[in-house]
Order: C-alpha cells, then structure tokens, then sequence
C-alpha cells in the first residue's frame, strides 16, 4: 500500500511542475516580473526531479527509504512557511493553504512509513542508513 501511495502521490509532482511552468509563460505573457521566469522553470523542473526519485523510491522502499524521507521533510517545512505566511501577510492566495491538508499528510506517511519500513529512526534516515545499527 505504501509503494502505491508514493508512487502515485510522486507522480503527482508532475503535474505541480507543468503548472510551474504554465505559471512562468502565463507571467511572461500577462505581466513580466523580473527575476520570476527562471526561478519558476528551475522549481517546476526541481518538481520534476522529486516526482521521478519518488517514482524510482516506491520500487526499493527499504533500500531507499531516505528519499522519502527528505521529500516528507520538504512537504513538512513547506506547511511550516504556510503556517508563517497565511497570518503574516505573505501568502498570495488560498492555493498555499491546500499544503496544510495535502503535502502536510503526506509528508508525515513519507516519514513514518520510511520508519516502519526499515525499522530505523528519523536521525538514522535523515543520514541516509537504511538499516539498523
């Protein structure tokens, strides 16, 4: 079940990442703002790289439980900048709220799944060892 929920909620990166890039043409066309083009085709293509190492985790989960790991880390702190943004006036619109009930689960199914899995700690897969010492 995890292996499909990985692979699955990975290849959903994908389509974040066509909808950065959307997002840079649509902003070049509408309203150019300096220095947004290429920090948004790097993020969509970083997106990509996530969904594909995901894709490529869900087949080895025991051997490669880090990458999940990390990728629940980065969902996590994603929901932690929404948790700052949304009250400090620095989030541009309700789309920003949906990571509290999307990647914050996920996340944490990453990061506990990895756990169960392999049987190691947090500390342990964070520094990418797969077994127990």
């Amino acid at each position: 079940m995890l292996k499909k929920f990985v692979y699955w909620s990975g290849a959903s990166d994908f389509l974040v990442a066509f909808g950065t890039w959307f997002g840079a043409y649509h902003m070049v066309v509408t309203a150019p703002v300096p220095g947004q083009f290429s920090a948004l085709i790097t993020l969509g293509m970083f997106l990509c790289m996530a969904a594909a190492l995901l894709m490529w985790a869900s087949e080895d989960i025991q051997n490669r439980a880090p990458v999940l790991v990390w990728q629940g880390l980065v969902r996590l702190f994603a929901v932690a900048s929404v948790i700052y943004a949304v009250p400090n006036g620095l989030a541009q619109s309700k789309y920003e709220l949906s990571l509290l009930f999307w990647d914050g689960p996920i996340g944490l199914v990453y990061i506990i799944g990895a756990m169960k899995v392999t049987g190691c700690s947090l500390p342990q897969l964070i520094l990418c060892k797969t077994t127990k010492a």
